[in-house]
C-alpha cells in the first residue's frame, strides 16, 4: 500500500492555544490593537509559505512548462476560502483562486489528508489547462473523538482551519487538439472538464481517478508527474503553516491574518480615495475571435465615488462562438489586479484588496460567459483587454499616471505531434513577451511578459532538448515600440524549426488592433504570426491551426507597447 501522503499525526494547532488571549470570532475578542512587528513579521511569515510552495512545485515538476516558464501559482487561505496571501505568480491565476477554493469547500466534505482538484471555468477557475489543488489544514482536536469516560459527548467541529491551495498550466489536458488551446467553439472541445473531486483521500492517492485523467491526456507521464508536484507543494504549505501555528497559537495566526486583510483593504480604500470622484469610460477590442466575430469590443464605465470603486462591464460585446470569452472570475482578476499596481506601499495581496471594489457585469457577455461557451482563449486573450479598458478609463481620472498600452496578448503558441527521436507524444506549450507600454517618465520595457502574465519565455536550450525543434532566430524586435517622447517597449521573434511532422494553433491578439499610445504617443506595431515553407513565408491570421512538414519554420513577431507623450 502506498504510504499516506500527509501525516497522521499533525502538530497540535492548539499546543499554544492557551497561553494567548482570545482574538476574533468565537476564539478572540480583537479589543488589542495588533503588534506592528509582528503584523510585519507574520505578513511575511504568510507570503514565505506560498514562495516555498511554489519553489517545491518548480523544483519537482516534469514539464517545461512549469519547471522553465513558471507558469504556476500558489496561496493561502483561511477557513472560509478568503485570500490570507499568496506567492509573486500569476496575476490571472490568483485574483480568481480565491473562487475556485470556495468552489471546492462548497462541493465536499473535507477530512484530514484529502485534496480536490478542479479546473472547471465555471466554479471558479480560468481554462481547462489551468488545474487547481486544494488542501485543508486541520485543528486535530476537532479530528479527535471525545475521550472514554468524559460524561458529556464535546462537539466537535470537522472544518479545516485554513486552506493552501495551487494553480498549474498543464501542457495538455485532452480536447480536439494538442496543447489543449484550441480554436474551439464549445468547452466541451477544450479537454477534460474537472468538477471538485477528491483526488487525494485520507492522505491516499485516488488512483482510479489519477488513472481516468491520464487516459484522457495526450502526455500522460508529464501530467502524473506535474500532479505529483502539485501535491507535494501542497504538502509544504500544511507543514509550515503548522509550524506557525506551534510557534504561536491558532487565534494568534488567525488575528494576524484577518489584521493583514483589515490592513490591504485600509491601503486600497486610501488609495481609491486619492481618485477623483467621478465617472470614466472607455471602451477597447478584441481583434476577432477565430470563428468570424471581428471588432470585439470590452466596455467599462468606472465610477469613483469616495474610498470605493465600481465598474460596470454591461455594455460590453455578447459572448461570442470562438474561444476568447471570458468567465466572470477571469474579469475579476484583472480588475483587481490593475487596481493592485496603483498601490506603491508592500502590502500583501489578499482579500482585503478585493474587499472596495464592486464588479458589475452581464451574464452571457464576453467578460462574464455562460455554459458551455469556449474560453481557452479569455484567460489569455481577454483577460488582457480587460487590464488595457481598466487602464484607459483610469488615464482618464489619473493623467500622467497611466502607462501606454502594453502588448496586450500573450501569443499563445502550442505544438503537437509524435516525436520521432523517442518514439512518444509530445506537447508544447509556451507565452511569448512583448513590449511594455511607456510611462511619462520612462521607455516600456522590451520583449517581457507584463499585465496578467508572470512567466518566463522557454530558453533555447531546455526547448530544444525537451520537444522536436530548432530554433532559428530569437531576438528583439527592433523598431516596434511606439514613438514618443517615451517610447513603447519592443517585441520579440521567435522561429522555430520542425523536426518532424507536428500540428499547432496560435491564439494571438493585437494582430489588427495596435497597442495605444497616450498623451500624443504613436501606437505599438501590431504582431505577426508566419509560416515558412520551401523558402516561402506565407503570414498568418491571429488564430489559426494548421499542420506542419518537417523543415517548415514557424515565426511570431509580438507586438511592441504604445508611446507615450508627442515625438
Amino acid at each position: 500500500m502506498m504510504p499516506p501522503l500527509i501525516p497522521s499525526d499533525p502538530l497540535d494547532l492548539h499546543a499554544d492555544s492557551r497561553k494567548t488571549n482570545k482574538a476574533h470570532g468565537n476564539e478572540t475578542s480583537g479589543k488589542d490593537i495588533p503588534n506592528p512587528i509582528l503584523l510585519e513579521v507574520f505578513k511575511n511569515r504568510f507570503t514565505s509559505i506560498c514562495e516555498e510552495m511554489g519553489v517545491t512545485l518548480n523544483r519537482t515538476a516534469f514539464s517545461p512548462n512549469i519547471k522553465e516558464r513558471r507558469d504556476f501559482s500558489c496561496a493561502l487561505f483561511d477557513a472560509n476560502g478568503a485570500m490570507i496571501a499568496q506567492a509573486a505568480h500569476i496575476p490571472v491565476h490568483l485574483g480568481s483562486m480565491p473562487l475556485s477554493v470556495k468552489a471546492a469547500i462548497d462541493a465536499v466534505e473535507f477530512e484530514q489528508g484529502d485534496m480536490v482538484m478542479l479546473n472547471d471555468p465555471y466554479k471558479g477557475g480560468t481554462h481547462l489547462p489551468d488545474i487547481t489543488i486544494v488542501a485543508p489544514v486541520f485543528d486535530p482536536e476537532s479530528l479527535s473523538p471525545a475521550k472514554p469516560g468524559a460524561g458529556k459527548k464535546i462537539p466537535r467541529q470537522n472544518r479545516p482551519r485554513f486552506f493552501v491551495a495551487n494553480r498549474a498550466h498543464h501542457a495538455d489536458v485532452g480536447g480536439m487538439s494538442a496543447g489543449s488551446m484550441p480554436l474551439s467553439s464549445s468547452l466541451f472541445q477544450e479537454g477534460v472538464i474537472i468538477p471538485p473531486l477528491k483526488i487525494v483521500k485520507k492522505g491516499q492517492l485516488d488512483k482510479d481517478l489519477m488513472t481516468l485523467f491520464l487516459n484522457n491526456v495526450r502526455t500522460p507521464q508529464e501530467r502524473e508527474g506535474d500532479f505529483s508536484a502539485q501535491i507535494m507543494a501542497n504538502l509544504t504549505g500544511i507543514r509550515r503553516i503548522r509550524e506557525l501555528v506551534k510557534k504561536y497559537s491558532l487565534p494568534e495566526v488567525k488575528r494576524y491574518a484577518t489584521s493583514l486583510m483589515d490592513y490591504s483593504e485600509t491601503i486600497t480604500r486610501k488609495k481609491i480615495a486619492s481618485i477623483p470622484d467621478g465617472v470614466y469610460e472607455f471602451e477597447d477590442r478584441l481583434d476577432d475571435d477565430g470563428k468570424g466575430t471581428k471588432d470585439i469590443h470590452i466596455h467599462v464605465i468606472l465610477t469613483i465615488k469616495g474610498d470605493g470603486a465600481t465598474l460596470d462591464f454591461r455594455h460590453s460585446h455578447a459572448q461570442v462562438t470562438g474561444s476568447v470569452n471570458a468567465v466572470f472570475s477571469i474579469t475579476l482578476s484583472a480588475v483587481i489586479y490593475v487596481f493592485r499596481t496603483l498601490i506603491k506601499e508592500d502590502i500583501p495581496f489578499n482579500a482585503g484588496c478585493f474587499k472596495p471594489i464592486s464588479l458589475i457585469t452581464k451574464k452571457g457577455t464576453i467578460v462574464d460567459a455562460v455554459f458551455p461557451a469556449a474560453v481557452a482563449g479569455g484567460n489569455v486573450e481577454t483577460s488582457q483587454r480587460v487590464v488595457d479598458t481598466v487602464l484607459g478609463a483610469l488615464e482618464k481620472a489619473l493623467p500622467g499616471q497611466i502607462p501606454a498600452a502594453g502588448q496586450g496578448t500573450m501569443n499563445n503558441l502550442t505544438v503537437g505531434g509524435m516525436d520521432l527521436r523517442t518514439h512518444t507524444p509530445f506537447a508544447y506549450y509556451e507565452t511569448l513577451g512583448g513590449g511594455m507600454g511607456a510611462t511619462a517618465t520612462n521607455n516600456g520595457e522590451n520583449a517581457v511578459h507584463s499585465h496578467m502574465t508572470n512567466t518566463l519565455n522557454t530558453p533555447v536550450e531546455a526547448l530544444e532538448y525537451s520537444y522536436p525543434f530548432l530554433v532559428t532566430q530569437y531576438a528583439i524586435r527592433k523598431h516596434s515600440g511606439g514613438g514618443g517622447k517615451f517610447c513603447g517597449g519592443d517585441g520579440m521573434i521567435r522561429e522555430m524549426r520542425m523536426l518532424g511532422p507536428a500540428e499547432m494553433t496560435v491564439l494571438s491578439e493585437r494582430r489588427i488592433h495596435p497597442p495605444h499610445g497616450i498623451d500624443g504617443g504613436k501606437p505599438g506595431a501590431c504582431g505577426n504570426n508566419y509560416i515558412i515553407r520551401n523558402g516561402r513565408k506565407k503570414i498568418m491570421p491571429g488564430k489559426f491551426h494548421a499542420q506542419l512538414k518537417k523543415g517548415d519554420t514557424l515565426g511570431i513577431e509580438t507586438p511592441g507597447g504604445g508611446g507615450y507623450g508627442r515625438p
